[in-house]
């Protein structure tokens, strides 16, 4: 979760007492009172003009603090603001972008580019010097907010990282690396395919072209058939995808010491005690007996730890692609994750030792599957 600039970006007030704001809108789920007072830089996709009318995407990343949204001294709160903190979202979350005393000033005219009238130019002039090119040559952009502050080890022994969307970029960033490790130890003729996928809009419910819930997993089997020679609809197809396995990693909720009673006694997932197999009756997680033993099979295997996560009955409980993929492909799924705490706030923290647990345990899972799953016989009728 995070804050987008709204499309056009320019603030409907214009310039507030002598500030220039940008009109910005939520995305997700935020803890957003933790967006007060932070250093914000932004980035995102930018669509560019060249010289002979091409176009071409550009990735923009500020890390400097660029904004902010204040927040309200204490001073000029009711008794009854002071006890509730509740920021009204479209009122006081518009972040500061600059003075406007040393504002760009707007166009006399109106522009030609429908795009550009709506843009604040101070935020254009600035995406324009970070990519290098002229401000007019920006046709449009795609662009978030986001913590500024580079990530940390902390902890009295440097055992935590504090950062910026550790849910769920530390999962990508494991995946990618276990990967690469894992598959180098395959033989040169093994016959499986491993992958990973990354997915947009996963805090949105994934029903997007790029989501979990999109045609990108089908047409992943549809072309990776059709290359061995395979019809993507075949008997072969079918059969492989009774054999293949899906992990689903999204951190998960480490137990928090002020909030011990928001977890269920038993299943009370902690920070550096390893991966964390997520369970649901509902099936809010696709995990399953079966998918479960496996991956406590591959972390034995692997020389580490799992913990169990279940949530409480009184309790709702949150949801991943999991259930989303194996529902549109049929394949076996275990829902997973890395503990940590401060979930959706906009500086989260977890342990630096999962990432290790967690990446021993994919490497693992990459390199030693088929041994695992191959241990497991067709279910005998009731009674033998």
């Amino acid at each position: 979760p995070g804050l987008k600039t709204n499309p056009p970006p320019r603030h409907g007030t214009g310039s507030v007492e002598s500030l220039t704001q940008l009109s910005v809108v939520t995305y997700g789920g935020g803890l957003w009172h933790t967006w007060f007072d932070r250093d914000l830089g932004i980035g995102g996709l930018v669509l560019t003009k060249g010289a002979d009318g091409s176009l071409r995407k550009r990735l923009l990343s500020v890390h400097e603090p660029v904004m902010r949204v204040p927040s309200l001294c204490i001073h000029l709160q009711s008794t009854e603001e002071r006890a509730s903190f509740a920021p009204n979202k479209e009122t006081h979350m518009a972040p500061v972008l600059c003075l406007s005393a040393l504002r760009k000033p707007a166009p006399a005219e109106a522009p030609a580019d429908p795009f550009a009238g709506g843009q604040e130019p101070e935020l254009i002039a600035l995406v324009a010097d970070r990519l290098g090119v002229a401000e007019g040559d920006i046709a449009s952009m795609d662009l978030s907010l986001f913590d500024a502050q580079a990530p940390a080890l902390g902890g009295a022994h440097g055992e935590f990282v504090f950062g910026g969307r550790l849910d769920n970029l530390a999962s990508c960033f494991v995946c990618l690396e276990s990967l690469v490790d894992g598959t180098a130890l395959l033989a040169p003729d093994d016959p499986d395919v491993t992958c990973i996928a990354l997915f947009d809009h996963e805090e949105v419910g994934s029903a997007s072209a790029s989501g979990a819930g999109g045609p990108v997993m089908k047409e992943l089997v549809s072309r990776v058939a059709e290359a061995f020679g395979a019809a993507p609809e075949g008997e072969a197809v079918k059969r492989g995808l009774q054999r293949s396995f899906i992990l689903s990693l999204d951190n998960a909720h480490a137990v928090h010491p002020n909030y011990r009673g928001k977890h269920e006694a038993a299943h009370r997932p902690v920070m550096g005690g390893g991966t964390v197999i997520k369970s649901n009756a509902n099936l809010r997680y696709a995990t399953d007996a079966v998918t479960s033993f496996i991956v406590r099979e591959l972390a034995q295997r692997a020389g580490v730890s799992v913990q169990e996560f279940v949530v409480k009955n009184d309790c709702p409980c949150g949801s991943t692609i999991g259930p989303i993929i194996s529902t549109l492909v049929g394949i076996r799924t275990c829902d997973i994750g890395m503990p940590q705490l401060s979930m959706h706030s906009c500086r989260e923290m977890m342990g630096a030792a999962d990432l290790s647990h967690c990446h021993a345990l994919l490497t693992k899972f990459f390199s030693d599957f088929r041994a695992v799953d191959a241990q497991l016989e067709k279910c005998a009728p009731c009674g033998e």
